[in-house]
């Protein structure tokens, strides 16, 4: 088995260098007094912390603890009648936080909220399901990914990855190739730890071409027949073009010069 390499510190590194170029903030404007969303930041008082606009939508930052009366009175008294998206974005290594928004859209006014909150990593947030039943997958899929909690959630468990899973796929500590578990969980589940060194870890390159495949799939060009023998080396296949579904450019066609 190969040698594991912890990947704990690997969003502790230096997050900007002089190597990458850092886009810039979008402009954040002032709530202009007299519209639309001066009226929705009044309807819910001294439960904003801040709020600005930003690419014409207004964005509200809130108490974590807050986000169910929050969001029930921007649905009931502020037309907000549909949550669009809900999700999260880790800053644990940065900030030591997760930054959860949920993006809420009044049809009638055709205006866009989104509400922003903090949580510590061992935090857990309100389910709002009884407000809105999209939110259902939305909170199951935040916890399978990022791994946060949400209280009071009808079925709260993993909606993407298998029940058994280690780790949460979105965090930036996990590996973008998967860790020493996601190379291992398909051999174990199917045949057994004791088949590891028969057959050896998951390849989970999607840029990888193996020219033994005996698939081929990767071959164009070069297709063999299924399970034929490759060791001599392959030769070389014409690629034809379909006159009904495809068109080669690289030659002329009664139809081509026609368009012409």
């Amino acid at each position: 088995m190969r040698k594991y390499t912890p990947k704990d510190n690997v969003q502790a590194k230096s997050y900007y260098t002089d190597r990458f170029w850092v886009a810039p903030r979008v402009p954040k404007e002032a709530v202009e007094e007299g519209t639309h969303f001066e009226k929705v930041v009044a309807a819910l008082g001294a439960q904003v912390k801040e709020a600005y606009i930003q690419v014409g939508q207004l964005v509200m930052h809130i108490e974590a603890t807050e986000n169910f009366q929050v969001i029930k009175i921007l649905k009931e008294q502020c037309g907000y009648t549909q949550c669009s998206e809900q999700s999260a974005v880790d800053y644990l290594a940065k900030e030591g936080e997760f930054e959860l928004f949920y993006q809420l859209l009044n049809i009638n006014e055709a205006k866009r909220v989104r509400v922003v909150c903090r949580i510590k990593k061992d935090e857990a947030i309100e389910s709002i399901v009884p407000l809105f039943k999209s939110a259902n997958f939305a909170e199951r899929e935040m916890f399978d990914m990022f791994g946060i909690k949400v209280n009071n959630h009808p079925f709260l468990k993993r909606i993407i990855m298998p029940d058994d899973w280690e780790g949460h796929p979105l965090l930036k500590t996990y590996p973008l190739q998967g860790d020493e578990f996601a190379s291992w969980y398909e051999v174990d589940k199917i045949f057994g730890k004791e088949y590891r060194n028969i057959i050896g870890p998951e390849n989970r390159d999607p840029a990888r071409i193996d020219r033994y495949d005996t698939k081929r799939f990767s071959r164009i060009g070069y297709e063999v027949p299924f399970g034929a023998d490759i060791s001599g080396g392959e030769t070389e296949q014409p690629i034809e073009y379909s006159e009904t579904f495809m068109v080669n450019y690289n030659k002329s066609s009664k139809q081509l010069d026609e368009r012409k």
